[in-house]
């Protein structure tokens, strides 16, 4: 996988190993724009990675006919479009769509996932809003990150939090790292060269038919934002980036306690 981190970041691939991602996501189809080139490269490198995507997606689409398929409609496309990049583990929260928020229930379900998956790298939405496209930071978007944020800090490393999870025998877990997107561009400090799956990215997309009425303006959207994040990661020119806010949750200056 090659990359660019900027001079913040602290996550360094040849030091890091990475060999388990848990990619939490609103709705089908988030995390295809969002990072299916990083994780084309992750798995063509032999990583495992797994997906929950939080809600249904039921508010999706824009077909009136649709609207008693359209939830196994997207799970299928979703499905699709994940073996395209190498991924079949994919888990769902059920959540209603437009209605997500970080409570309890959605926490616990993260913190389970998480202790039961144990990855290297959480990935998930950023909390925060994007002001430059707010197409980014629809509400279920920054109720995922919030979520996850909060699960990953400190209860799933707490075995006080969720009692239940532990008795159950899924202990408390020390995530390493925290990987956002969608975020503002002054919070990213690690990009990734996608430029050899940038199709493999595009043909996930593609398989969300369901939610693209002009699936030709996408793609040339899709093409045109991730050439412009290769810029902005100061790759040579044609080099297409995903970015990413990376986070260290636990390091080797990580100081214990809750």
């Amino acid at each position: 996988m090659s990359t660019n981190a900027t001079a913040q970041s602290p996550f360094n691939p040849d030091h890091h190993r990475v060999e388990r991602v848990l990619c939490f996501t609103a709705h089908p189809d988030d995390i295809d724009f969002g990072a299916a080139g990083t994780i084309a490269a992750w798995t063509a490198a032999g990583v495992e990675v797994s997906y929950c995507i939080m809600t249904d997606g039921d508010a999706g689409g824009f077909d009136p006919a649709q609207r008693e398929e359209i939830v196994a409609m997207r799970a299928e496309e979703q499905r699709r479009a994940a073996a395209m990049v190498g991924v079949t583990d994919i888990h769902y929260l059920h959540q209603r769509d437009g209605y997500l928020e970080p409570t309890h229930e959605v926490m616990r379900g993260v913190v389970k996932l998480i202790r039961e998956i144990r990855p290297d790298v959480v990935l998930s939405m950023h909390p925060e809003r994007n002001w430059n496209r707010i197409q980014k930071s629809h509400p279920d978007h920054l109720a995922v990150g919030e979520a996850v944020t909060r699960a990953v800090y400190p209860a799933l490393e707490n075995p006080f939090a969720y009692p239940d999870l532990a008795e159950a025998g899924l202990a408390a877990y020390k995530l390493p790292w925290l990987w956002l997107f969608a975020g503002p561009e002054e919070r990213e400090n690690y990009f990734v060269d996608v430029t050899a799956h940038v199709d493999n990215k595009l043909e996930a997309i593609h398989v969300h038919a369901s939610q693209h009425p002009d699936l030709d303006a996408m793609d040339r959207t899709v093409r045109s934002l991730m050439l412009a994040t290769g810029e902005r990661a100061g790759l040579p020119p044609g080099h297409s980036a995903e970015a990413f806010h990376v986070v260290t949750v636990n390091g080797p200056a990580t100081i214990a306690g809750f």
